[in-house]
């Protein structure tokens, strides 16, 4: 599709956008000048049009038949090879990340109708080791809440309760996997999105250390923020998926070129004696939110590991909580630059990108603005008015100071293998009614994640495994570790396995009748 070339009139207005002041004579001279400029935009799409990907043959959806919980978007059967380390293993991916010729809406009308033409790299390995693909996952409207009342296609429902959340924004993932659905599913974590959902749900949510699996391929929100990974039932599938997608793709920038993977399945010897874990005081009595009967499952199974043979200490470290300020400003204005204004990608990073999703969302969201979920308004309009008015300021100070945020963990880790603490203050809510006010389902969507967050800031590996329950309702455990000790934390998180006897499945009953989505 040809550029189209701007006329004087066009060059005015952007001219005066920027504060220049052009007369008719620069402005007809500058006209031909910006057309000459344009051609070269011609020339690039004809190139790429003979180098781009197409969506491969044979690949169908549907429209799911029974969806009681909310939790799918399609469903599919996509299997590549009989062998390998998943073969026979159903997955749910979720809904931010690009199977080619499948839908994928990421919660948002902004991308509804859109089909990607290139798998995302974790797929690719996934159908490489054998594993089926069931579906694509229910996330939250462009990924943008803790909670599962903002995705257009409607709430999902928790299978341990369904009138509460799942969490987010891998709603439908931890969902599908908590109710027996798929053996195994990806999720996403900008501020807790693997991590909240399986708290929630009662399962097994591990985020990997920041470029560890690469993000190619699927929605981002911020580069520094953005990870990939697995949602399972036990933390042996979770070593086992992580295993299939940890490592260099040559595409992602968040990767560090000298990466080495680990072996997570070899790490699970069930055994922690002599290990170190401190538990954060910082993460606990959280005021006006942290609920007393989740500190109390998560110090039980604090003494269970320390019975166990680790060596537990209590330690304070102030900047756990600093460290929500800094994500805060970093997810709001960086954000607003990349997944707002920047249509997903931005710009200016020797990545992988997608052009066409670029263009389609680009287009649709200045269409389709209104229906934007209330989180994702605020981040826009409180972005937005940060940046206009104090020009990228706090942005970049916030990213200084993630190195801060990244220093005072690392400072814990070097005395202690682990770090403990509560995934969530809190265990699920009841979900949000659209009638409620906008000012609850802002609350309900981000209130969880003084935990989670800041290990998006930092990068650091977090392990959410269920520790128990509080009111009839799952309570997660995080274990943090070193950055790329992913393998440490799942040793931990497999040894707690042990020691509880397993995870505690959904009562028989909580779950919806099947029929068409809820709400």
């Amino acid at each position: 599709m040809a550029v189209d070339v701007p006329g004087k009139g066009e060059l005015a207005a952007i001219a005066r956008g920027y504060g220049m002041h052009l007369g008719d004579e620069d402005l007809a001279s500058f006209e031909p000048l910006v057309g000459g400029l344009l051609s070269s935009h011609d020339a690039v799409e004809e190139l790429y049009a003979e180098t781009a990907p197409k969506a491969p043959d044979g690949r169908s959806w549907s429209e799911p038949a029974e969806n009681a919980l909310g939790a799918w978007t399609v469903r599919t059967e996509l299997r590549e090879a009989e062998d390998g380390p998943l073969a026979g293993r159903t997955v749910a991916v979720k809904d931010n990340i690009a199977v080619a010729g499948v839908p994928m809406m990421n919660g948002s009308r902004t991308l509804e109708g859109f089909v990607p033409s290139r798998d995302a790299t974790v797929v690719t390995r996934l159908l490489a080791a054998g594993a089926t693909i069931t579906g694509k996952a229910v996330c939250e409207d462009l990924c943008f809440s803790g909670a599962s009342h903002t995705s257009v296609t409607g709430p999902v429902r928790n299978p341990w309760d369904p009138e509460r959340t799942s969490g987010g924004s891998s709603s439908g993932s931890a969902a599908l996997v908590a109710a027996g659905d798929v053996d195994l599913a990806l999720g996403g974590d900008q501020g807790g999105s693997i991590r909240i959902p399986s708290a929630f749900c009662g399962v097994v949510g591990h985020k990997p250390t920041h470029g560890l699996v690469p993000y190619t391929g699927a929605f981002p929100i911020e580069f520094t923020l953005d990870h990939l990974g697995p949602i399972t039932r036990t933390v042996e599938d979770a070593a086992l998926l992580l295993g299939v997608l940890a490592g260099r793709d040559g595409w992602d920038p968040r990767q560090p070129a000298d990466l080495r993977t680990q072996d997570y399945l070899g790490a699970l010897t069930g055994d922690v004696s002599g290990l170190r874990a401190a538990v954060v005081s910082e993460g606990f009595g959280i005021p006006g939110l942290s609920d007393p009967g989740v500190d109390q499952a998560v110090r039980a199974a604090a003494d269970r590991l320390s019975e166990a043979g680790m060596r537990v200490e209590e330690i304070s470290i102030p900047w756990h909580r600093h460290a929500m300020h800094v994500w805060n400003v970093i997810a709001t204005d960086g954000a607003t630059v990349q997944m707002v204004d920047g249509n997903g990608y931005g710009y200016n990073w020797d990545g992988l990108y997608d052009p066409e999703l670029m263009a389609f969302y680009g287009r649709q969201r200045r269409e389709v603005a209104d229906q934007w979920s209330e989180t994702v308004k605020l981040v826009a309009l409180g972005g937005r008015y940060s940046l206009d008015h104090h020009h990228g300021r706090h942005y970049a100070m916030a990213r200084n100071l993630a190195f801060e945020v990244r220093r005072h963990y690392d400072e814990a880790l070097a005395s202690f293998d682990v770090l403990l603490m509560p995934t969530l203050p809190i265990v699920a809510t009841p979900l949000v009614a659209p009638s409620e006010p906008r000012e609850t389902s802002i609350a309900r969507a981000l209130e969880m994640i003084p935990n989670t967050a800041p290990f998006d800031v930092s990068g650091h590996p977090a392990t959410s495994v269920p520790a128990g329950l509080s009111g009839g309702l799952p309570v997660g455990l995080m274990i943090v570790g070193g950055r790329f000790q992913d393998a440490t934390c799942l040793r931990v998180a497999h040894a707690y396995e042990s020691l509880a006897g397993g995870f505690p499945a959904p009562p028989e009953g909580a779950r919806p009748v099947a029929g068409p989505a809820a709400g």
